[in-house]
């Protein structure tokens, strides 16, 4: 049987998007046309999936996606928009296709996975908007080469991610199989 949407849930995925707003704009290092590595804006988002799913996950992901694109977005075309912010960012709930194996294992194995899952797919998302969109931004270069090397900023960005989910493996594996 299939949980719905409680009101608990729905407090828990505005402050998971609320979260990730506010680290989201904590910037580390910014692209020049776009993109940044942040203090962790996708942690609550995969904490949130792996929490309450895959649906669940990508849903609250893509409401993110919009925040983010509506609040401060850069926006060429409508395909561009929907790759670049609520798919993108809607790839993360793919860390809820680990929900249950983490909360059966209390390993911290499924949360890397589903990181890891998440990321490459927004990765994919990114790169396709510079092929298709950016492509002037390449200059002489090779678009898919120049695409695929701007957006490796994601590896940065994943890396944090895994560390502070590392950090705080005690607290998540706790709160996630009590919930």
């Amino acid at each position: 049987m299939k949980k719905s949407w409680s009101v608990k849930m729905l407090v828990e995925a505005g402050l998971c998007i609320a979260l990730s707003f506010v680290l989201g704009n904590i910037k580390i290092f910014t692209m020049p046309q776009g993109g940044s590595i942040t203090a962790g804006q996708m942690i609550p988002l995969i904490i949130f999936a792996l929490r309450h799913g895959l649906g669940k996950g990508m849903i609250i992901g893509a409401a993110y996606g919009f925040l983010d694109m509506i609040i401060g977005g850069y926006i060429i075309h409508p395909a561009q928009a929907l790759l670049d912010y609520p798919l993108a960012f809607g790839a993360l709930g793919l860390a809820g296709i680990f929900s249950e194996e983490f909360k059966q294992t209390r390993s911290i194995k499924p949360v890397f996975l589903g990181s890891a899952l998440g990321v490459v797919v927004r990765y994919i998302c990114h790169v396709l908007t510079g092929v298709i969109f950016f492509s002037s931004s390449a200059g002489s270069q090779n678009v898919w080469v120049y695409s695929i090397l701007y957006n490796s900023f994601l590896l940065a960005e994943f890396l944090i991610t895994a560390l502070i989910i590392y950090l705080l493996r005690g607290i998540i594996t706790k709160d996630l199989v009590n919930m």
